[in-house]
């Protein structure tokens, strides 16, 4: 039987490999372990955080330690920073933060409310400058605290300053841009700085501490009355802010000084045409170290 005519069927299989099922899992699998590694990594810093450096986070993300502002260089500090001998530099024509952190120390409040420091241990200055130390804080925990139940505290809150320093705590109420202290040329604050000025007064009056009273002024003001200028302007408002103190509860005996000190100590110690520069600075002064009793005058 012949088979040339047969027809010849050949069948090819063709072989593939499996699905593809995508590689989104390991994208989230990465995000994962980039999340717990950071969560780790958080932990072990708070761990090594002393607790003054975890106090001065708190305080520098609590309202209004410093300035508080949307950004950089849209508030008073416009990205500026402390030069080496303490004042401050400035790059840019733009407008400065509270530095110090609160304090809740039983003992110091403690202080505070008594108005002395016959408690605090005097067996050596060192002990008599910690307790100053927390005297302060908690000054300026109460001060910051009567600050933020003023109406509106958010416009004003750039202006308001609270800071230690070699001499002892700085109260400052600086100019802003927009929001000026006083009329130009005039010795009478705005309300603001009334209300801000009345704050303060009732902790001042619970310290022991004198306190001490300069005016500032920003450089390139111009006057029409050749006798009446700068020096003269600064002494003034700084009294008119003496006057305010005593208005508002802060006994006359506690005063050091109330002095002008025109455009020569200018904040921005770059840059003395700052706004910023022009300022009132209520300074409640280290109280001198006790005298020993067996030690005669």
């Amino acid at each position: 039987m012949a088979r040339g005519n047969e027809a010849i069927i050949i069948k090819r299989v063709k072989k593939s490999g499996h699905a593809h099922h995508g590689g989104a899992w390991k994208i989230a699998y990465a995000d994962f372990v980039t999340a717990m590694m950071a969560f780790f990594l958080l932990l072990w810093l708070i761990s090594m955080t002393t607790p003054e450096q975890k106090e001065g986070l708190a305080d520098y993300f609590a309202p209004p330690n410093i300035s508080q502002t949307t950004s950089g260089s849209g508030g008073i500090m416009a990205g500026t920073a402390m030069d080496v001998d303490g004042a401050m530099t400035a790059t840019t024509d733009s407008q400065r933060q509270m530095t110090g952190g609160l304090s809740n120390d039983a003992s110091a409040q403690s202080a505070l409310e008594g108005g002395d420091l016959e408690s605090v241990p005097d067996s050596a200055s060192s002990e008599m400058s910690a307790a100053q130390a927390q005297v302060f804080h908690s000054a300026a925990a109460s001060i910051r605290q009567a600050w933020q139940e003023l109406p509106d505290i958010a416009e004003i809150a750039d202006n308001l300053i609270v800071q230690q320093t070699e001499e002892g705590l700085d109260i400052l109420l600086l100019n802003q841009e927009g929001r000026p202290m006083f009329q130009e040329g005039s010795k009478y604050p705005f309300e603001w700085v009334r209300g801000a000025v009345a704050a303060v007064a009732p902790v001042l009056q619970r310290l022991p501490n004198q306190i001490r009273i300069s005016g500032h002024s920003a450089a390139g003001a111009r006057f029409s009355d050749p006798s009446y200028g700068s020096w003269e302007l600064t002494s003034d408002r700084a009294n008119v802010v003496r006057g305010l103190l005593g208005e508002f509860g802060l006994s006359d005996d506690r005063i050091h000084s109330v002095v002008g000190r025109s455009g020569s100590e200018p904040y921005f110690a770059n840059n003395p045409y700052l706004a910023a520069n022009e300022r009132i600075k209520i300074t409640v002064l280290n109280a001198p170290p006790p005298i020993p009793a067996d030690m005669s005058l």
